[in-house]
């Protein structure tokens, strides 16, 4: 009897084994990132401009910054598996020089219109590549997501981006 029971529990341990799924992709590898970024460009309104993602959420008329301005922005920064990784607080924006950012930022916003609010998918060779950032905060080779609005253009003043 005891024989029975063992050998019962041993092929339902077995079967369970074989109808349990093969371990995912690890959410922040390679290949994850890769699969990410490969799925967003088969998205109905994304455009790919030498591998920076776009997705114009709200449609802007205002100025263009040339690539030397200030820019007023409010961002949200994820990861590919959603941890927002930084973001501006609601009625605080942000004042960045435009050509002082990531190349991915730097490119979307010299196609940007103030007013623009886009969805960014940037690649690891377009932000922080190998290195990552913030200690750790941002992995190294991470594709990151951006939600982008922009909300003023200015020239830099003697003092820089204020």
């Amino acid at each position: 009897m005891r024989v029975i029971a063992l050998t019962a529990l041993a092929v339902t341990v077995l079967a369970l084994a074989a109808c349990s799924p093969k371990p995912a992709v690890p959410p922040l590898s390679a290949e994850a990132n890769a699969q990410f970024l490969a799925d967003n460009a088969k998205k109905d309104g994304v455009v790919s401009v030498q591998g920076l993602q776009y997705e114009v959420l709200k449609k802007g008329t205002g100025a263009m910054p040339a690539r030397h301005d200030c820019v007023t922005v409010y961002y949200k920064g994820s990861l590919i598996n959603g941890k927002v990784f930084d973001r501006t607080e609601d009625g605080k924006p942000a004042v960045f020089p435009a050509n002082r950012l990531i190349p991915g930022w730097v490119a979307a916003l010299q196609m940007m219109h103030v007013g623009d609010k886009w969805r960014l998918v940037i690649p690891s060779s377009l932000a922080y590549g190998k290195d990552g950032a913030g200690d750790g905060l941002i992995p190294p080779d991470q594709t990151l997501v951006f939600e982008l609005e922009l909300l003023k253009v200015a020239p830099p003043t003697t003092e820089g981006c204020v």
